[in-house]
């Protein structure tokens, strides 16, 4: 073990940008999208996911300022401990590490699913195992073999929506598609092949089909902002990432403005080609989950324009997409660990690294609790299905900590005296940013289960919104015991806590 409890900061700014970009390209775009398509139409669809794009570019630029500033792994949560009140601080980080724990079982178990595909007789719970034993053996020989591996994830699944993209953008213009059906195999297929692929491609038309392009008005974009919101969980690593970052003052800026324009380029595009060849009133858009590969909008269009094997290769991409959601969580909620027992606001054990500055005992315990959740899958779905929902609004309150963080750090910053052209990296549109943020944020998480709300279906709303009494837990547990309050702007001397921080790291 490392005496020092240091972490190496080896992460390079090409780790740093497709660890932000791979963090949000998975089977919310490969998969769910088609079903966003399907329920607002695909004017709808786009409308829904450029509001929440526009959100998540506030988002990115606020934890980008302060990341610049000050990198920390423990990003918004010690940003919240330092500018609002280090009980929040505490909640966030316990409430975003117990996401990624329990978000790793899903990811495990979605594995098994993938692979079923290929190796149906093969037993669910060890495929999920032996995945789990892999990455912890990835984590745990550096924060470099972790940033390698998830470089070489996430170009693969770079690379595989910049091919649909051209194929798609071709088939709409006429160039491919011409002979729909070919390359298709009679396992996926019924004996004509769906509709999608035997019906010939006119521009756009399928934007003004029945009620397209928006259906359903206002009410269903409303249904897809959530769907579009998870679609873009995990843009928030590239701030964990940043306490490991060689050269943060520039890595991290380059990489928010890359990422950013990436990932709304990419869904943005993909929904857009998706819409134009798929008719919104496709059975084959409602699919959701892995298992539902067969009927992926991604492998629809590959199979229109002849490609062998065109579900079998979306499902390799599919892989490597939950493996590197798998990979960054377990990094993400070690970091999360590590940060805070540095803070003494976890068991000082999980600081402790080992000579390649891997925080052993904060990995391992987020090994454990994924691995004890996913063994509880295994006795049905009851418990399992409390812990995934209880997770599940982690990602929106996490943004929310973000924003609210950022409008705080910035009046500090200014009541000091400072100047805003001092800070090597600024948020634009300050302080309509992170205030657009927070009122998207919180529409977002109140929206989970409105049909709960309004008929007070009591035990729903528990499982709904146990997200958030996880976090009230938390933070009314630090605010009993140390008597914690909300710092006044005249208490934080942003220059004095980012010299300490630099210091302990």
């Amino acid at each position: 073990m490392d005496n020092n409890n240091e972490m190496e900061k080896s992460l390079k700014t090409r780790h740093l940008s497709m660890i932000a970009l791979g963090g949000s390209i998975g089977t919310g775009l490969f998969v769910a999208s088609g079903s966003s398509i399907s329920t607002a139409g695909p004017g709808g669809a786009l409308v829904a996911y450029s509001a929440i794009g526009i959100m998540v570019y506030f988002l990115m630029t606020s934890l980008g300022e302060m990341a610049t500033y000050m990198p920390v792994s423990g990003s918004f949560s010690t940003y919240a401990t330092e500018f609002i009140d280090p009980a929040l601080g505490f909640s966030l980080g316990w409430n975003y590490w117990f996401n990624w724990a329990i978000t790793l079982a899903v990811d495990l178990s979605t594995i098994s699913i993938v692979l079923k595909y290929w190796f149906p007789m093969w037993e669910t719970w060890k495929i999920s195992f032996v995945f789990l034993i892999l990455l912890l053996v990835i984590n745990f020989i550096s924060v470099k073999s972790f940033g390698e591996t998830e470089y070489i994830l996430s170009s693969i699944k770079v690379i595989a929506v910049i091919v649909f993209l051209i194929f798609g953008i071709l088939t709409i213009l006429g160039i491919l598609g011409k002979n729909p059906g070919m390359g298709m195999g009679p396992h996926h297929m019924g004996p004509h092949g769906p509709r999608e692929l035997t019906q010939p491609i006119h521009g756009l038309s399928n934007y003004f089909i029945g009620d397209a392009p928006f259906v359903g008005g206002w009410p269903a974009i409303f249904s897809v902002f959530v769907i579009a919101g998870f679609s873009f969980q995990g843009t928030e690593l590239v701030g964990i990432t940043a306490g490991e970052s060689a050269t943060p003052e520039k890595s991290i800026p380059k990489a928010i403005k890359q990422v950013f324009w990436r990932i709304l380029l990419f869904y943005i595009l993909s929904i857009a080609v998706i819409g134009a060849i798929i008719p919104y009133t496709s059975p084959n858009l409602l699919g959701s989950g892995a298992g539902d590969i067969a009927i992926s909008p991604f492998t629809i269009v590959f199979q229109r324009v002849g490609i062998p094997l065109a579900a079998g290769i979306m499902n390799a991409v599919i892989l490597t997409s939950v493996v590197s959601a798998a990979n960054s969580g377990l990094y993400a909620a070690s970091r999360m660990l590590w940060s805070m027992s540095k803070t003494d606001m976890a068991p000082k054990i999980f600081s402790r690294t080992n000579n390649h500055g891997v925080p052993v005992f904060a990995l391992l315990l987020t090994a454990i609790i994924g691995g004890a959740a996913l063994l509880t899958s295994l006795f049905g779905d009851g418990f399992y299905g409390i812990l995934v929902a209880a997770s599940g609004l982690t990602g929106f309150i996490a943004w929310l900590g973000i924003a609210f963080s950022h409008y705080r750090f910035r009046k500090a910053y200014l009541n000091k005296g400072y100047k805003i052209d001092d800070l090597k990296y600024h948020a634009k549109w300050f302080p309509l940013g992170p205030i657009l943020a927070i009122i998207l944020g919180i529409i977002i998480i109140f929206a989970q289960d409105i049909p709960s709300i309004i008929h007070f279906d009591f035990v729903k709303l528990i499982v709904s919104y146990s997200g958030l009494i996880l976090l009230f837990v938390f933070w009314i547990y630090y605010k009993l015991r140390y008597k914690t309050k909300y710092l006044k702007l005249d208490d934080i001397d942003v220059e004095k806590i980012r010299e300490q921080h630099i210091h302990n790291s």
